[in-house]
This record gives structure tokens, sequence and C-alpha cells, in this order.
């Protein structure tokens, strides 16, 4: 959550010369922010559009080991990512948690050993027991005390060994699967999160250490004096205002964008190559449609293909897809041809006949290929880290997944680190990420019932959750749904303008909360979000033609966006 105002904010990025600015308001560009800042470093960053507003927000909600990377022997990733996942359940549990992970066996079909074989491969490299890096065991060791026969932290999340498990006891986990009989399925551990939340929790952790964060502030140009980068020229998009960001560092951690700054320099000197998108699709449908419990389900999806569908918010998400894309970016729309291959194949496996007209909500995000020039040699770098640097000295980071957001900007950093000849180690992986609600927290809830939105506020806000129920318990109006049906309540719309910079209906119906991708059909009619538009309005002094005009752009946005696709049919 932000100390600073937009108009502070703004003021801070004209008047201060920083030592580092990034370029970018996804996982990435967050992270670089939180290390740079807590190793003492004055930062700022700045983002076109909104905090996670590209692949961040578009993810399969997974913070997980890669279990499909093992198949390219990629088992340096595959650690990594591990590791981190460990360590990520450690500094959010209440944003980062186990979930279990069905790969049944239906009927006359046999277990698959290869995949029996991989999960073993998964285990060896999760334990923390075998694999646990020196640096863990020192501080597990610090922790108990030297000499002490005392276990480990029963607190502290460690994965169970895969193991298999009868088809009744699949079937407990994932209802769906009880009218398919199955025979037996391997049952694993990965974790989920929400993206978005996580990267906010980023970013206000960063705050914490000085940094000045703001959204709809364009790049525009590389200022260079003695031909060094020396800081950013901007636009705000809203007024449209240019005005310059003075910096002894520049980092561009724009993703997908990242050849979009610079690209003369990017392309011929680090020999970035060309990014050519790929777009992965995914779509939300009901419990009641698919009841897929408290269990994710491994699904199979032709031509050695395999998809997911996992419990998320209290709908079913399935995905994902793998196409090229070379569409617009700044709003990448789920295609037809996606929506309908996903159904199919959960239809096909779990005997359904969910249609368009189920959907909840659908979403679309795209990551980086290298483009070789010919289509049939692209290679595949969205889960790999690379860092270029170029005679500005401007470090572009790309690659990556949202697992691994850490390690790639402790890359970054280290590097700046090491031109620099500073002593600066790296401190987020001790670093807390918000803190857990506990009982008295939510205690406004206890006599009421409210189960759903306990569990909500518990998983989004941790301990911020009695900020939102203390302005509730002021306002009893705040309390209402945002949409029927639904836990979020109208209370998040106030926090979402006031503390994260929220400043639209966008923002806050994709982002801030997820109901866009959750309850899209609720949410087709400018009436359906006046109330947020309302709130939003209050907050931010909007006039009431700019209150409507916001509802009405929530549609344009909507539609831009294709979370709805039966709307769209």
């Amino acid at each position: 959550m932000w100390v600073l105002s937009r108009k502070d904010a703004l003021a801070a990025l004209k008047a201060e010369e920083f030592d580092v600015v990034v370029i970018g308001g996804g996982v990435t560009g967050a992270g670089v922010a939180l290390d740079a800042a807590s190793r003492g470093y004055s930062v700022a960053i700045v983002e076109r559009a909104d905090w996670a507003s590209g692949t961040s927000s578009r993810s399969s909600k997974m913070v997980h080991g890669g279990l499909r990377y093992l198949q390219n022997f990629d088992l340096g990733l595959v650690r990594e990512a591990l590791m981190e996942r460990q360590l990520m359940v450690e500094l959010a549990p209440h944003l980062v948690y186990p979930t279990p992970f069905l790969v049944p066996s239906l009927g006359d079909d046999r277990r698959n050993r290869m995949i029996g074989i991989g999960l073993n491969m998964y285990d060896v490299m999760a334990t923390t027991r075998v694999g646990s890096s020196r640096r863990e065991r020192k501080r597990e060791t610090a922790l108990r005390g030297e000499g002490s026969d005392e276990a480990p932290d029963p607190e502290r999340w460690a994965p169970d060994r895969h193991r298999t498990i009868p088809g009744e006891e699949a079937a407990e986990l994932v209802p769906a699967l009880a009218a398919l009989d199955p025979r037996e399925a391997y049952l694993f551990y990965d974790c989920q999160t929400d993206d978005v939340r996580l990267v906010l929790t980023i970013l206000g952790e960063a705050d914490r250490f000085g940094v000045v964060s703001l959204i709809g502030v364009e790049v525009t140009e590389l200022i260079q004096e003695n031909g060094l980068a020396a800081g950013v020229s901007c636009r705000e998009t809203e007024s449209g205002e240019e005005f310059e960001v003075k910096a002894q560092n520049v980092i561009n951690a724009t993703g997908v964008w990242a050849d979009r700054i610079r690209p003369e320099e990017i392309h011929d000197e680090a020999e970035v190559p060309r990014i050519a998108p790929s777009r992965g699709t995914h779509v939300t449908v009901s419990q009641d449609d698919l009841e897929i419990g408290t269990a994710a389900c491994i699904v199979p999806a032709g031509e050695d293909r395999t998809i997911f569908a996992l419990p998320w918010y209290g709908r079913t998400l399935i995905g994902t897809t793998d196409r090229d894309y070379e569409g617009e970016l700044s709003h990448i729309e789920p295609s037809g041809e996606d929506v309908d291959y996903l159904l199919s194949a959960v239809n096909s496996f779990f005997a359904t006949d969910l249609s368009r007209s189920h959907v909840t909500g659908a979403y679309a995000g795209v990551r980086p290929l290298i483009s070789t020039g010919d289509p049939r040699k692209s290679v595949d770098i969205s889960r790999k880290a690379e860092l270029y640097e170029t005679s500005s000295g401007m470090l572009t980071i790309t690659g990556g997944k949202l697992t691994t957001w850490r390690r790639m900007a402790k890359h970054v950093v280290d590097r700046l680190v090491e031109r620099e000849g500073r002593v600066a180690p790296c401190r987020t992986a001790d670093l807390p990420l918000g803190m857990p609600a506990d009982d008295s927290d939510l205690a406004a809830l206890d006599a009421n019932g409210h189960d759903a939105l306990r569990t909500l506020l518990r998983f989004r806000y941790g301990q911020f959750s009695a900020r939102i129920l203390r302005l509730a318990g002021e306002d009893e109006a705040l309390m209402a749904p945002i949409s029927n049906g639904m836990p979020d309540i109208l209370a998040e719309v106030l926090i979402a303008a006031r503390f994260e910079q929220a400043r639209s209906v966008g923002d806050v119906l994709l982002r801030r909360t997820r109901l866009g991708i959750l309850a899209a059909p609720e949410l087709r009619t400018e009436e359906s979000v006046g109330p947020v538009a309302e709130i939003l309005g209050a907050e931010l002094g909007w006039s009431e033609k700019e209150v409507a005009s916001s509802a009405k752009a929530w549609l344009d946005e909507a539609a831009a966006e294709g979370i709805d696709p039966a709307a769209a049919a």
C-alpha cells in the first residue's frame, strides 16, 4: 500500500535524481525496485498503463517448478523455480499457498510411467533436506540453535513426496472425477497465488524502502549524458505533460515490450533477438458446472499436450494454450478458437457439455519467443531470464516466469552492484511480503457469517484486511458486494483508489479485484459497474460526467480484452 499520493509521486519524479529508474510495472520491475531499494539505492519505478497490466496479470496463477520443463531436461531451471517456490511460501504464506495436483488414470488407461519418473525428479529437486542450499541449512540451524536436536519448524511448508492414490480418494479431491470412476491418480503438490496481488504486495514493500512508484507514465526516450544513460524522458498519459526522470542507472523491465525502448541499441549491440510473442489463453467457469473441488487436475488435450483445471477464487480456472501471436499488445484478446479448444478438452475428459455460455471470464497473455526468422525454428525462452547490457549502460531483463521474479531481480541488481564496486548483498530472501491476517484483523466479520469474504480478505490483503473492514464499519454501504454472488465488497474499491493508485473501473475489476475474469457476464452494463465508478469518482474528484464516462469506458475495455466470450459471440 502506497504512502505517496499521485500528486506527490509525480512531483518527486520531476524534482529528485535517483540512483535507479525502473521501466515496467510487472512482477520483474517490481522485484527490481524492491531489491535495489533494500540494498540502499534510491529508486523510481514507472509504468505506462497499470501495475501488472501486461503479462503479470495473465499468468496461470501458479508458483511452481514447471514439471513440463523436465521433458527438455532443463533441470537447472526447474530446481531454481522449486527453490523460489519454497521461499515464496515462507515470505508470503497468506498469498502463496500449496495445492494438490492430480494426474488421474481412467478406465483401462495405464499410469504413465514417464510422468512418475518426472515426479520422482521433481521430489528430489524440491526436497529441503537433500537439496537445500548451504544458506538454507545455515538459516534453519541458526533459527533452532547450533547443536540443537530440535526438529525443523513444522509450520515451514515442505511438499510431500508424490504418491499414487486410489480412485476414491481422487474423486474426493476432485468431485468432477467421480462419475468417471477413476482407477488411481498421481498426487503431487505445487502452489497458487493471485499474480496481480503478488505484484502489488512487492510494490507495497518497496514503498517502505522509499521507492517512488507511479502508473500512467510512458517512457518515450532514454536520456544520455556523455553516451551513458542518465534517466528517461516521460509523458503522463492522462495530461500529456512531458517531463524527465533523472537517474544514474536505467533498467528496462518491460517484458514483451523490451525492444520498444531503444530498439536499435538493444538489437544491434546486445544482439537481443526479435521478440515474437506467443499467446496463452485461460477461461474460468463456475464450480457448479465443473466441480474441481480443492485440487487441480491435469487434463489431456490431444497431441501429447495437457492443460489444467484448478480451483481459484471459487471458480474453476482452465488453461493454457500456446500459439503464435502477431496482434496488438495493448489489449490481448483470447481467440474464440483457443476458448473452444480449452472447453473441448475439458468436455472430452470430464464428459461435460461446457460452451462459451458457461464461461465466467477469459483472458490471454503473451510470452516472449526468440524469433530466428524461420517460424519453424522459434525457441521458447519465456521461462529463461536473460540480462542484456548495452553501451549506454541500460540493463534490459527479459524472459523468466512469475515464480522466479526474485531471482531475476537479484540478477539485475547484482550487476549494478558489481559495476559500481559496492558491497551490497541481496536481502530479498529474508524480506516478508506483507503480513498474514490474524483473527483480530477479521474480528468485524465474526458475528456475520461472511465465510467467503473472510477467506478472500485473508488471502488477498493479509493484515491490511483490518483497514478495509474499518472503512466498511464507518459506512455500511461499503459492505455491499461489488457483483452479486461474489464476496468482493465495495470497500475494496475505495482502498484501490486511495492506496493502490487505481484510476479506472478496469483497474479495479481486472486487477485490484479479479471480478472481470471471474464474473464477466454480470458486468456487461454501465449500471452493473455504476457503484464502482461512483466510489472512484468520489475519491479521485471526478465530475458526474467523468463518472458516467468511466462506466462506459469499462464496456469498451472489457470488449477489447475479450473477457466475456459469450457476449462477444
